[in-house]
């Protein structure tokens, strides 16, 4: 699966890589296990997500292709609906910067990585699926490292955290560590972390993991306020039956191709069943 005329096991190696003109970005798709297999940078044709579109390339058998046009909208919630292994993560990846495309454009507003790489993820709040916290940070640390990481003042940031940690019951645990904190209420912090940057661009990745009841219904409500407030949001979960009552769109991912995308009446219609449900 390595690219050709690479020895086996050597991609990863820096010592290869500096004794060699390799090119880091090789066009063949079979080069993509390497990439994942030894932290290589993935490059993968993409178009992109709210206001990110771009070009798209011919698609074969080791080469898939995702074509996306301008989702989510503003004020929009767009599903991402996916089997295990079908590219969610690697699509949120390259959205948020984590991974490099290798053709296509994704932007943000106009703006992509490429131009402005600091100002473009400045316009995205993400909220992870499994929660990332350092361990010798408080929770108010927490918060103000995220704030003076987007350039916000944190005076003003830490008014408007207080809100969303009175609603989430961690407005007392300021001073706690995430070592004393359960798993639901690390994703809270993360919640609280991409609410306070006021983005352009949520992406919310398997939100409910770890949430009690109380807390699942109270990010329910934040996010149709952000919608409101003509928000974008990008939110994968495979709990179907919320994303029906939430999402105004849905995108359809399966081996690594967009498999169809619309309004759930708009689903319905594409597989010819009008009382489908996303679990049918």
């Amino acid at each position: 699966l390595l690219n050709p005329g690479v020895p086996n096991g050597t991609y990863g190696s820096s010592e290869y890589r500096r004794q060699t003109s390799y090119d880091p970005y090789p066009v063949t798709a079979r080069s993509w296990s390497a990439y994942l297999r030894y932290g290589l940078p993935a490059r993968n044709p993409r178009n992109g997500c709210r206001h990110c579109c771009g070009g798209c390339h011919p698609s074969s058998s080791n080469n898939r292709i995702w074509t996306y046009r301008s989702f989510p909208a503003d004020g929009e919630l767009v599903g991402l609906i996916c089997l295990n292994g079908a590219g969610k993560s690697t699509t949120i990846n390259e959205i948020i910067g984590l991974l490099t495309p290798y053709g296509g454009q994704i932007a943000i507003d106009g703006l992509t990585i490429q131009q402005d790489s600091a100002s473009y993820r400045k316009k995205i709040g993400y909220i992870p699926e499994t929660p990332n916290l350092y361990e010798e940070l408080t929770l108010r640390e927490h918060l103000e490292t995220v704030l003076m990481a987007y350039g916000l003042d944190v005076t003003e940031g830490m008014a408007r955290a207080d809100k969303y940690l009175k609603l989430f019951r961690l407005d007392e645990k300021l001073d706690w560590f995430p070592t004393q904190f359960s798993k639901g209420m690390k994703q809270k912090v993360m919640i609280i972390c991409a609410f306070i940057v006021n983005p352009s661009l949520l992406i919310v990745d398997e939100p409910f993991l770890g949430l009690d009841p109380l807390a699942i219904s109270d990010l329910i409500e934040l996010l149709a306020e952000e919608k409101a407030k003509g928000k974008a949001i990008l939110m994968s979960t495979h709990v179907l039956d919320s994303a029906e009552k939430m999402c105004d769109r849905f995108v359809i991912l399966h081996h690594g191709q967009v498999l169809a995308q619309g309004t759930l009446d708009g689903l319905r219609q594409t597989f010819g069943d009008s009382s489908a449900s996303l679990n049918d």
